[in-house]
């Protein structure tokens, strides 16, 4: 069993959030947590995208958050009532992906030459930048005000029939298995692409660039590959973010902290590993909206808490502990919790033959 665990963590750690539905049924109600790992998966998505980037290509990548407010804001665009489109939920997905892609094609053409904190400056000027845009381009994205109401997703279900059916914001369980099955959808198609050519030419580059260079890769052209295979994954995530509260919200909802927390998720579960931004993802984001949610929850039964003292609301304690479980991680364990292994590393059996990676 243990073998089994180390060999693909990614299926068992998929293969348990199948099954946890199930185990709610036997567990106290307060132990209920399937709505809220709901922006565990959503989070999850993000922090694939960002992996492609910096975890399999070595791009320092610190505007992901702007590719996530592209997503949200164009799906709104797309299929709210106060605009001509309303494509509806499923083809404005797909539209989502592709404009996502597209935004990073245009931010990775004119900086694919630069590389470690230069790329990091341009990235996270491009994020405050995306941020101003929407504040100020009120005509259309409503400012700080933000757009919705927007659809929810639509799916098939039986009820004396099979019939549509929209799913409302407070369905938990259901949104816990589309995003559950939209995530698992993105890790089969990341896991993919790591064990193609193209995934070798990314890891390649990540570890000697003037050497792919010398073996015929196409550096350039990998790049820019990478940066809008990671940008439509955001804009995915930034989707479903809006969708799931039925509304944009304000820009300032993606603004520079989401791509630190992205950017932490990675380094906590372990760079360039998919199953480490799985487990980085429940870490990060389930102890925010789950164990801080739940302590508050508690402390407010027992009457620890306080409005006039902010040490007593758990919310005031989060970046704090974020900031020292980020330093013990990188002090203790750099390498993540769940890093590559010899079996998940492309290199490991990648052909003899140069023209294999160009």
């Amino acid at each position: 069993m243990v073998a089994v665990v180390r060999r693909n963590p990614t299926a068992v750690m998929l293969l348990l959030a199948l099954a946890w539905p199930a185990v709610e049924l036997v567990l106290p109600l307060r132990f209920h947590i399937a709505g809220s790992l709901r922006t565990v998966f959503i989070f999850a998505i993000l922090a694939l995208g960002l992996n492609v980037v910096s975890g399999f290509t070595g791009l320092l990548n610190l505007g992901i958050a702007a590719f996530m407010a592209i997503g949200a804001y164009a799906f709104g665009i797309l299929t709210c009532d106060t605009y001509p489109f309303q494509i509806g939920f499923w083809p404005a997905l797909l539209l989502t992906l592709i404009i996502g892609a597209m935004a990073g094609f245009l931010l990775g053409a004119p900086t694919i030459r630069l590389r470690g904190d230069y790329l990091a400056i341009v990235t996270l000027g491009f994020g405050e930048i995306v941020q101003d845009v929407l504040k100020n381009l009120q005509a259309i994205t409503k400012g700080m005000q933000g757009i919705n109401p927007l659809p929810s997703p639509t799916c098939c279900a039986s009820g004396g029939g099979w019939t549509w059916r929209e799913l409302q914001g407070g369905d938990h369980l259901s949104w816990y298995w589309l995003t559950l099955a939209i995530l698992s959808v993105c890790v089969l198609a990341v896991r993919r692409l790591e064990r193609s050519h193209i995934g070798r030419a990314w890891i390649s580059v990540r570890e000697d660039e003037l050497a792919s260079r010398a073996m015929g890769i196409r550096v350039d052209r990998v790049k820019l590959l990478a940066f809008a295979t990671g940008a439509s994954l955001a804009a995915l995530s930034g989707a479903l973010f809006a969708s799931s509260l039925s509304s944009t919200g304000e820009p300032s909802n993606y603004d520079f902290q989401v791509s630190i927390l992205a950017l932490c998720i990675i380094i906590v579960g372990g760079i360039g590993s998919v199953a480490g931004v799985l487990i980085g993802s429940l870490v990060m984001i389930g102890f925010n909206s789950i164990v801080l949610v739940k302590v508050a929850e508690w402390m407010q039964e027992v009457g620890w808490s306080s409005t006039s003292n902010v040490l007593a609301s758990p919310n005031n304690w989060k970046y704090l502990i974020f900031g020292v479980a980020l330093v013990l991680m990188v002090r203790f364990r750099p390498q993540g919790l769940l890093p590559p292994t010899i079996e998940d590393d492309p290199a490991h059996d990648a052909p003899d033959e140069p023209g294999a990676l160009r």
